[in-house]
């Protein structure tokens, strides 16, 4: 089992994001007010801070949640070992696993000033398959 640690949202797309109290995800959409969110398959992204700490072990200082643009920052799960098709409950939300990693795009700002960025390795994407609140501090259970 494992917990969120942060929900972060941003208004556009590459920036990083910020975090928030709580979020309200919805099916077939994604965090309501994300920049990310819509109807496809990579609605939700989820990383966890122990990929972050990867690269703050490399010397790196200054990475907070969000920095990578991840919607939620987790801690106690490789997420990036769950098969495609992995189902999860995240406070009230059900979420299914749909991508892992992703091609990270040109002139990423992370890899410029890192010269390495871990979402595109461990990040996760997941879609809503039920609506509700996320908050730190939420449990996250494999289904």
């Amino acid at each position: 089992m494992g917990k969120v640690l942060a929900v972060n949202i941003s208004k556009e797309k590459g920036v990083p994001k910020e975090a928030i109290e709580k979020g309200y995800f919805e099916v077939d959409h994604g965090l309501v007010g994300d920049a990310h969110a819509g109807k496809w398959h990579r609605q939700v992204s989820l990383l966890g801070q122990e990929s972050i700490d990867k690269i703050m072990a490399v010397g790196v200082e200054g990475f907070c949640t969000g920095k990578f643009a991840e919607n939620l920052t987790t801690e106690g799960i490789e997420l990036y070992t769950l098969p495609i098709g992995t189902r999860m409950r995240v406070g009230e939300v059900e979420m299914e696993v749909t991508q892992i990693g992703k091609e990270c795009h040109h002139g990423c700002a992370i890899r410029n000033l890192v010269g390495d960025c871990v979402m595109p390795r461990e990040g996760i994407f997941t879609k809503v398959i039920t609506s509700g609140y996320i908050k730190p501090g939420d449990e996250i259970t494999i289904i």
